[in-house]
């Protein structure tokens, strides 16, 4: 097989200075063909061979090129999935840090808040009973001051009655 005897790297200055040669020999022959009338065609098959040969050269060449070029694409992406692996890695952690903080301060001020109400609970039933006993104190002074004041009206009544009016 043809490919299998080609050599695996050319530059493309020398692939092209073979082809321009092979163009310039093509031509050459071309003019020799139509002035000689002893000319030779298989001369001519013999450059079409050569011309066929460079073709497969260039093209394997071309494949290697497109394969290393391929190969340094997936190497770059490669390399980018990992940097972007990398950066999602780095933006979870640091999301997972602030959560965790807001969860801390969360829990602080809802045991704050908590606490707060409790007091608050407290300091409530506190005032309901202080309010319980000032309300009864009141009562409790009214019914003396009202008895008080029963007392005297029925003392002063009696003491009304037992004196004689002078007329």
């Amino acid at each position: 097989m043809i490919l299998q005897s080609l050599p695996t790297e050319r530059s493309k200055e020398e692939e092209e200075q073979k082809m321009e040669a092979l163009f310039t020999e093509f031509s050459f022959l071309s003019d020799e063909a139509l002035n000689d009338k002893r000319f030779d065609p298989s001369t001519i098959e013999d450059l079409m061979k050569l011309f066929e040969v460079e073709s497969y050269k260039a093209w394997a060449n071309l494949e290697l090129e497109n394969d290393d070029e391929v190969d340094k694409s997936q190497n770059y992406m490669d390399a980018a999935e990992d940097y972007l692996d990398s950066v999602m890695d780095s933006a979870m952690a640091e999301f997972h840090q602030f959560e965790e903080e807001m969860n801390r301060v969360c829990e602080e001020e809802y045991g704050s808040l908590v606490g707060a109400a409790e007091n608050a609970r407290k300091l409530g039933n506190n005032l309901e009973k202080a309010a319980t006993f000032a309300s009864r104190k009141y009562v409790e002074a009214a019914v003396n001051s009202a008895a008080a004041s029963m007392r005297s009206a029925v003392k002063a009544i009696s003491s009304h009655s037992k004196k004689v009016h002078p007329s």
